[in-house]
């Protein structure tokens, strides 16, 4: 086999492999997340607030007695103590020595994007010095994608921190300031952000099918310089950059505020309009489409942040980390798809079908979101 075939095999290979998994990754941005709350003082004293999803608890705890599939404040109660039994069991604090822990019997309810959450208040004491350690085990088991939000108050510092099923224990250095920390830690949860975002990766994926592309004379033609392609795709990714990015700081900060639900339907329609463009090119001119559109992308992942919370003192910090993820991601998508696309463009097969049997199977994608979403 030559290696224009080989590339070619290779290729349509790919291409099935990420249809089969996008056929599977119906994805919205709500996420199995958690709130752990910490304050410790100059004497030890530690006092914190667990908030965990009812949803959470109820895939871990057999606690719907009516088997509704949908838990009530009642049979929460009437399960309080082997409720408090996993939370604790679940969560170990330390310092040198374990903080002894006790949950109070009373709990209280809250709301995080429109999902109910019970809320565990505990105390201890952790009387040794160094750094503090935060062992954290709770609904991995059932969920590999959960997230525990981990915030840290002292006298001198706010920490917040992001606890994973690959990343189960934190070390906190209480002597030193969480800048770099906090600043990592966004940029990384960005990046992770993008990769799980199909329908974000299907978006900029409809965009750039064509970009290699050139409309003549009723079909698609292969566009022979490398620089024309370059400047076109560094065209929409700008346009996508600038858009997202403004509509991503504003949500974040409190000046926008739209509904979810609004924004993830409008985000499926244009992951839509995208691929049906494709495949009846109505817009050609990409640049203004693509940045109208990503301003609806920005609020999504403003959405996201949003679940994973803002330090109270490094707001700002954490957006323009986020938001640089996001960047990074992107990039790493990109690098990996035009090479590709590179090569396609010559190939009769993608020109006459390749690209609008692609840009089906998103538009399929698509059509299932709207629908789930409206």
């Amino acid at each position: 086999m030559n290696l224009s075939k080989w590339l070619m095999t290779a290729t349509k290979s790919i291409a099935l492999i990420g249809l089969l998994i996008i056929s599977h990754a119906s994805v919205a941005h709500q996420m199995s997340t958690s709130y752990l709350s910490v304050n410790l003082d100059q004497q030890g004293q530690l006092q914190g607030a667990w908030q965990v999803r009812f949803f959470d608890l109820y895939q871990v705890i057999d606690i719907d007695q009516n088997q509704n599939g949908q838990l009530t404040w009642g049979e929460l109660q009437r399960n309080q103590l082997a409720v408090t039994q996993y939370l604790q069991s679940n969560l170990i604090i330390s310092r040198n020595q374990d903080c002894e822990l006790v949950f109070d019997v009373a709990q209280q309810v809250d709301q995080h994007f429109n999902e109910g959450y019970l809320v565990a208040s505990f105390n201890g004491q952790c009387q040794g010095d160094g750094a503090l350690k935060i062992d954290y085990q709770a609904f991995f088991d059932v969920d590999t994608d959960h997230k525990s939000i981990v915030t840290l108050d002292t006298p001198e510092h706010q920490y917040t921190r992001v606890i994973s099923n690959d990343n189960r224990t934190l070390l906190i250095n209480l002597a030193e300031s969480s800048t770099y920390d906090t600043f990592t830690e966004y940029v990384y949860q960005g990046v992770i952000h993008i990769w799980k975002g199909t329908d974000h990766i299907l978006f900029l994926l409809a965009l750039l099918l064509t970009c290699v592309l050139i409309r003549e004379q009723k079909s698609w033609q292969a566009i022979e310089s490398p620089i024309k392609i370059i400047k076109q795709t560094a065209w929409i990714i700008t346009a996508f950059t600038l858009a997202h990015s403004v509509t991503l700081t504003a949500t974040a900060l409190g000046i926008l505020d739209f509904s979810s639900h609004w924004v993830e339907l409008g985000i499926a329609l244009s992951v839509l309009f995208a691929a049906l463009n494709n495949i009846w090119p109505i817009v050609l001119r990409l640049g203004w489409i693509t940045f109208g559109f990503g301003l609806l992308h920005g609020m999504g992942f403003a959405g996201v942040l949003g679940e994973l919370g803002l330090p109270e003192n490094q707001k700002l910090l954490a957006i323009l980390a986020f938001n640089l993820g996001v960047e990074v991601g992107q990039l790493a998508i990109l690098a990996v798809v035009l090479p590709i696309l590179f090569f396609c463009r010559h190939q009769h097969w993608y020109r006459v079908w390749g690209m609008q049997i692609g840009s089906v199977a998103i538009g399929i994608m698509a059509i299932q979101w709207s629908v789930e979403r409206f």
